[in-house]
């Protein structure tokens, strides 16, 4: 069913077959999630191609994987949003895997497509107040996945050193017509970032946004670092690093999706091993901003 090339016949991307479909666009990445619809991957993006879904209509075939079929091997890639702790601990214990860090959300998707073996999220949900898990059940329907808690995090504003501008609430961002460079569509800190302006009243339209976002925590510090912006939201951390103002915002949950079968594998359950050492500690303490408390605790394991 999946496609390395798109063939020249029409193609839709996820929006455009929800429509077609008359289906939510949420259910379309349950289907993808599943292998239950005929799609390919081009430069990162899903695509439909329209007469394979017209022909899936008329079937009515489920596009299953044959039951009792083995699980073909995973990319070892680590998806979603990124973390420096993470980061240099992988690196410690010498865990295959690349790092495709795309935000939260992207992270989700490609950890649903088998892309990869392990997945790092904070994503927020507003209405309940819970971090990542009712995005899991809602992103990985039907997949036998497992949630640990990974650390607690400082998120905030990161400032040039010296906060020139005097920048100590979000309102400030607004009246001071700050620079902001804001993170990726998707992104967990980008969410957050506008949830936290609507409990404080303002709208995005206020703010001065640079054009181009930034796809990572680090790239983040380095437009503040640089001159180029005047602000942008990241984790404590990257702001030590780079001797930058930081002004506290939220205390969010990082956490990590894995299938259940990869979570008995010995490449993570040595992650975890090492994540319970004192020099584990002590480089979480050095970083700041981290609560490494409930490390490791399983916040859900799916039916």
């Amino acid at each position: 069913m999946l496609k390395d090339e798109p063939d020249t016949q029409e193609m839709m991307t996820v929006p455009e077959v929800a429509r077609y479909l008359r289906l939510k666009e949420r259910k379309i990445y349950d289907l993808l999630a599943q292998k239950r619809i005929p799609c390919t991957r081009v430069t990162g993006k899903w695509l439909f191609p329209k007469e394979q879904i017209d022909i899936w209509l008329k079937q009515n075939s489920d596009f299953q994987v044959q039951p009792g079929a083995e699980a073909r091997p995973l990319p070892q890639v680590v998806v979603g949003s990124h973390d420096p702790l993470l980061e240099w601990a992988l690196g410690e214990t010498g865990y295959p895997l690349a790092m495709q860090m795309n935000g939260s959300t992207e992270g989700l998707e490609r950890f649903a497509a088998d892309e990869g073996v392990l997945c790092g999220i904070h994503l927020l949900d507003p209405e309940s107040g819970e971090y990542n898990v009712p995005a899991v059940k809602e992103y990985l329907k039907g997949v036998e996945i497992v949630v640990l808690h990974w650390a607690w995090r400082e998120q905030g504003l990161v400032l040039p050193a010296g906060n020139p501008l005097g920048v100590r609430t979000l309102s400030d961002l607004a009246r001071t017509r700050a620079r902001i460079v804001e993170r990726q569509e998707g992104a967990g800190s980008r969410l957050l970032f506008r949830h936290l302006l609507g409990q404080s009243g303002l709208s995005i339209e206020s703010l001065n946004l640079l054009p181009q976002p930034a796809r990572g925590h680090v790239d983040i510090g380095l437009a503040v670092c640089s001159g180029q912006a005047d602000a942008g939201i990241a984790v404590q951390s990257v702001a030590r690093q780079m001797k930058l103002d930081f002004l506290p915002l939220a205390h969010e949950r990082f956490d990590l999706v894995i299938r259940r079968r990869d979570y008995f594998e010995p490449p993570f359950q040595t992650l975890l091993k090492f994540a319970r050492t004192p020099e584990f500690a002590d480089k979480a303490r050095s970083l700041g901003g981290y609560d490494i408390g409930a490390l490791g605790e399983v916040l859900y394991n799916s039916p």
